[in-house]
């Protein structure tokens, strides 16, 4: 992938870094493996705002992925790298011998025509999947399953990949794109190679407009709002947000408590993620 911008003709072009989409080759979707997509607006099942934020935005559907790689043994061919709405990183339609399609997420490199297999043991290469175990140390994978047949959990989003340390007994040492260094069970699968898509992070909007196109609603300054509405609010003029600490509108303390609750997955994490 690589980027562009524009000879500005509006404002909103002056600033705006884009994707020339120059992965994906084909935008005939496959009809069998797309739902629809209901919008919400950050509301719950009784009309409750839960996250705010959101609404609005360009009507989508679901591409149904397959992140576990069921297809255990059978080969498939790249059709095509497609785009997806929903996620950073593109999508690959796969054909399979059986005559079956499928979407997974498009590694870096991966060719229209290259076949892939999903295995017990296969070829280190990229596209391929098999279990943690059967892969050999320092390799870049992506798509990682945190329980044995959940289907991946980790390492899903565009340019990321982690690295394959270490197998010791039962589990695998994996370090995560966020710097964390976790233990995983050896036969959780995982996928060769590292994400494509790789300059998204690096695309620029250039105006409002184009996050109300993704369902992105503004977010107003606590200090701008009144009193009755946010902790910070109220004053004349320009004011600080006149207490020792920052707070969320509900009041609780902000930017540094620790919100975070321990999970049952936490004793298999070695070193925590980088600190920013």
């Amino acid at each position: 992938m690589s980027l562009i911008s524009k000879n500005p003709t509006t404002p909103g072009q002056r600033g705006a870094i884009y994707s020339n989409f120059d992965e994906i080759t084909s935008k005939e979707n496959k009809k069998s493996l797309m739902a629809p997509l209901k919008k919400h607006a950050g509301r719950n099942n009784k009309g409750k705002i839960t996250v705010r934020h959101r609404g609005g935005g360009h009507k989508r559907k679901f591409r149904i992925i397959d992140f576990k790689r069921i297809k255990t043994g059978i080969e498939g061919i790249v059709e095509s790298i497609q785009y997806d709405p929903n996620r950073s990183s593109n999508l690959a339609l796969i054909k399979y011998s059986d005559g079956e399609w499928a979407y997974i997420l498009s590694p870096e490199g991966l060719q229209v025509g290259e076949k892939i297999l999903s295995n017990e043991k296969t070829e280190v290469k990229i596209g391929n999947c098999m279990p943690l175990k059967n892969i050999p140390s320092g390799t870049a994978v992506h798509n990682i399953e945190l329980n044995v047949g959940q289907g991946a959990k980790f390492v899903r989003s565009a340019g990321n990949s982690a690295q394959v340390l270490a197998t010791e007994g039962e589990h695998t040492l994996i370090r995560l794109p966020s710097g964390e260094m976790r233990r995983i069970h050896k036969e959780c699968k995982a996928t060769i190679g590292s994400l494509g898509n790789q300059d998204h992070k690096n695309i620029k909007l250039g105006k409002a407009g184009k996050n109300r196109h993704r369902g992105k609603r503004p977010s107003v300054r606590g200090v701008a709002m009144a009193p009755n509405a946010h902790p910070h609010g109220g004053g004349e003029g320009k004011s600080p947000i006149g207490m020792p600490g920052p707070k969320t509108p509900w009041g609780k303390p902000a930017l540094g408590a620790k919100t975070r609750k321990r999970k049952p997955s936490d004793k298999f994490i070695i070193r925590n993620r980088k600190r920013k």
